[in-house]
């Protein structure tokens, strides 16, 4: 069981903790601006752990973040607790990839019922994490808080997941409904945490929200979106600045983390972790 006490402290919510819509989009909202997507842990080819007590440890107590796997079991422990019905579910993701490339099951979302109606909610998608849940019958434009997104059916069999970027429909992930368990999560986690071709591997990513813009890192490169003036980007050029970012824009307490400096000094010029 997660703390749900510590959880709502560590998120900033203080409203009421019932299966209703509006409680659903508060702490969505909330979400992924107090608790960073970020990838440390596969990156220091350290073990990433998906039950209650080590989310409780990691991501609550310890301040720390996470990618997909963590992100959403973590929060399907939390919905379920207050008392929403939870599915679990998986999807290919698009973003980034070319076209005609078919991806694997490693990225994972859910799909929450409140006052009668079927919401796809996601607080595992690095830069462009909803940050509000989708009607999942709905097929026209959606407003979040962080921009417009939409479900385009496609095939008959999967429907996809677009964001409207630079003005742009972009895909992020493809999913569909097929029986999705928690071991299915535990072989995705695995794969994505330890293959060595794992983005989550072979490099650096953070992601957080804050209520007018989005903070995204890859490698040495800080991107700051805002939601009003566009977007800055900056090339990180020491470790202590990749450090002060992970601290002060993640909000990451990085205390346990031993080897990292390292790490991060390898980033900074530009090099491989490895």
């Amino acid at each position: 069981m997660i703390d749900l006490d510590a959880y709502c402290e560590r998120i900033g919510y203080d409203g009421p903790r019932d299966a209703s819509l509006e409680t659903l989009r508060q702490i969505h909202y909330l979400h992924p601006q107090a608790i960073a997507f970020e990838n440390l842990d596969p990156l220091l080819k350290r073990p990433v752990k998906l039950d209650p007590a080590s989310l409780q440890a990691k991501l609550i107590d310890g301040g720390r973040g996470g990618y997909c796997f963590e992100h959403n079991t973590l929060f399907a422990n939390v919905l379920r607790q207050i008392g929403f019905k939870v599915q679990e579910g998986t999807a290919r993701v698009r973003w980034s990839v070319p076209q005609g490339i078919r991806t694997p099951r490693v990225h994972c979302l859910l799909f929450v019922e409140a006052e009668g109606e079927d919401h796809l909610v996601d607080v595992g998608f690095g830069g462009n994490v909803l940050t509000a849940p989708l009607k999942l019958n709905a097929r026209e434009t959606q407003e979040t808080p962080h921009g417009e997104f939409r479900l385009v059916d496609e095939d008959g069999r999967v429907a996809v997941q677009e964001a409207k970027i630079n003005d742009v429909w972009t895909p992020l992930y493809a999913y569909d409904f097929a029986d999705t368990h928690p071991a299915d999560y535990e072989m995705g986690n695995w794969l994505t945490s330890t293959h060595p071709s794992s983005i989550f591997v072979n490099g650096l990513l953070g992601a957080r929200a804050e209520p007018d813009r989005r903070y995204a890192l890859r490698d040495n490169q800080l991107s700051v979106h805002s939601m009003k003036n566009g977007t800055e980007k900056k090339t990180l050029g020491s470790a202590p600045e990749l450090r002060d970012a992970l601290t002060d824009l993640f909000k990451l307490r990085l205390d346990q983390l031993e080897g990292l400096d390292p790490v991060l000094a390898k980033l900074a010029a530009g090099a491989s972790p490895k």
